[in-house]
């Protein structure tokens, strides 16, 4: 095993400067994607568990005004930052209060839609930022591996017109260099976009689950404002 590192080493050691440069560029993206990975892996469980544990808390709750109240003891999640701003519109119409009168229609209910939606896309906004680069990573590295494989294939082939011989002794040297760049474009491209799927279907599911919770909160609403005075 540690024959087989020192022989690679020694491969990537006697490489010519493209497939060098192509080696750093793509060692540059494997640190890059991985620290993507660990870091959106453990802020999207958080938003997905904090999300369910204030919906939880919110339908346990008796009001809205209840739930504004105590909701700064609950972490922050997408689902708190999505009933913050429903809530703050709702008050600056009038209709805070848990279900106590005010003068919000059908036009209230749209505005209130309307900052929902906007609440909810900015954050999926959000939870897909730097995601996208795992996707660019997956696309370029193998593109990037194989321009070095290429490269290298080229200086293999000039050596052996420079020494007049075609041997496998000759060939097999400058051919190995050159695929190691594609076997590390593919090892770079493979674990991205396998995590920019995984991170995309877990976005979409929270994204799915704020779409919810956002009709849920416009029902609420809306029964309070249809509900009868006096009844409880």
């Amino acid at each position: 095993m540690a024959h087989d590192s020192l022989d690679l080493l020694t491969v990537l050691g006697s490489a010519g400067i493209v497939v060098k440069l192509v080696l750093l560029v793509l060692l540059l993206f494997s640190v890059v994607s991985w620290a993507i990975i660990f870091i959106k892996f453990f802020s999207l469980r958080r938003d997905y568990q904090e999300s369910l544990r204030f919906q939880e808390f919110f339908w346990k709750s008796s009001s809205l005004s209840d739930v504004y109240a105590k909701m700064k003891h609950m972490g922050e999640s997408p689902a708190a930052r999505l009933f913050r701003a429903g809530y703050k519109e709702l008050n600056a119409m009038g209709r805070a209060g848990g279900g106590q009168g005010g003068g919000t229609g059908v036009a209230g209910l749209d505005t209130l839609k309307r900052t929902l939606d906007r609440t909810c896309s900015a954050e999926v906004t959000r939870m897909g930022q730097l995601v996208s680069f795992l996707a660019t990573c997956g696309n370029t590295a193998p593109f990037i591996g194989l321009l070095g494989t290429v490269w290298g294939i080229m200086e293999a082939f000039h050596g052996i017109g420079l020494k007049g011989s075609a041997s496998l002794a000759v060939v097999a040297p400058g051919i190995s260099e050159a695929l190691v760049a594609t076997a590390i474009g593919l090892g770079v491209a493979i674990p991205a976009v396998v995590a920019y799927n995984t991170f995309l279907h877990r976005i979409r599911t929270i994204g799915s689950e704020l779409e919810n919770f956002s009709a849920d909160f416009l029902n609420v609403v809306e029964r309070d404002l249809h509900r009868i005075p006096g009844e409880s």
